[in-house]
Order: C-alpha cells, then structure tokens, then sequence
C-alpha cells in the first residue's frame, strides 16, 4: 500500500487501522499483524523520515534531509521478507580538490525479518517485536553501505597543486614538479655541475 507525506517526519499511513501512537511514533515503524496472517501476503510501504549520523569521512547525509524507503513487504513461513530501495542524498568534499561535491545514494535491499523467539534460528535476521518491524536498522545500513568512499566532482577533476595548492580546475600555476630524492644521482648524471 502506497503512504502519502503527512506532517513533521512521520511519512507513513496505514489507512483502514488505528495504530497504537507510541507504535508508529517513529517514521520506520511499520505493524505487520494483519500482513503475517497469511503467508505469502504482500504489503507496498513507502515511508522517509530524519535519520542523523549518517555518514563516514567527509561524506554525510546532511541534517534535516529525508531518507525514503520504498519497500514490498511480504509474509513468510515464521516472518516477513522487506525488499525494495532505499535512497537519500548526500554531500561531501572532492577527494582531489576538496570541493563541495553532492549526490544521491539509491540501494537494493533484501532482508528477512523474525520474531524475537525464533532469533536463535536466522541469526543474520532482524528482529521483530509483537508483529511490529522497525526498519531503521535496515535503512541506516543500507545508506552507509552505499556512501561514496571518495568521491570525485568530477571524473577529469585536476585537482590542487601540491606546492602552492592553486586548484588546477581554475587556474594552472607556475610550479615546477618536486624533484623526487630518490632520482638525484641520475640528475646529477645529466646535468653534470660546471
């Protein structure tokens, strides 16, 4: 069932049902009761909401931007499978010339979730608690999993100058390249002083 945006950062509406308001408090928290009454039920959920501390070395989901979930919930024997996107966008800084440099992270997820009492046997599984999931977990490794480890604003960027640091993207310099020390007796043999 597709959900509309409501208000604030809850984004999730479970029409025909009255969920418990500390259940559904949070944006990720989805009821499956109804769902897991017949296997092989299927439920579309698209649900988004603030999630902070998403990020690693420079690269970030910025404070106050949505995460969405867009995800096919289906009963199984002893769960429910999630399958479907994740998806939000990002900034950070080039690798090469330190610019401002922003995207979108898109990720496939496919993961099983199990109630509490049968953890023991699916230990790669999320929990689930009173036939409620929380796909938080899910959607929070899903980001970080996809961020860009070193991102570059562009394929061709040029990057700085290590002496001067002039951004050869804009301007070129005047610098001469290092003169690497381990080449100096080889130097010495085609410019011989005098």
């Amino acid at each position: 069932m597709a959900s509309d945006a409501g208000p604030g950062p809850v984004a999730q509406r479970d029409e025909g049902r009255s969920p418990r308001p500390e259940r559904n408090a949070h944006p990720f928290v989805v009821p499956v009761a109804a769902l897991r009454k017949q296997v092989g039920s299927v439920r579309h959920v698209v649900v988004e909401g603030l999630l902070s501390g998403l990020g690693h070395l420079g690269v970030s989901v910025p404070e106050g931007a949505m995460v969405h979930a867009d995800l096919g919930l289906c009963s199984d024997p002893g769960g429910v499978t999630a399958s479907g996107t994740v998806s939000a966008d990002w900034v950070g800084e080039c690798r090469r010339c330190g610019g401002a440099v922003e995207g979108r992270v898109m990720a496939a997820v496919r993961e099983r979730y199990v109630p509490e009492d049968a953890a023991d046997e699916d230990e790669d599984a999320y929990r689930m608690v009173d036939d409620v999931i929380d796909l938080e977990p899910l959607v929070r490794d899903a980001v970080l999993l996809e961020l860009p480890l070193a991102p570059l604003c562009a394929e061709t960027c040029l990057g700085l100058c290590p002496q001067c640091g002039t951004n050869w993207n804009e301007s070129p310099c005047d610098c001469r390249p290092a003169a690497d020390p381990r080449w100096a007796p080889l130097d010495e043999l085609r410019d011989p002083p005098g």
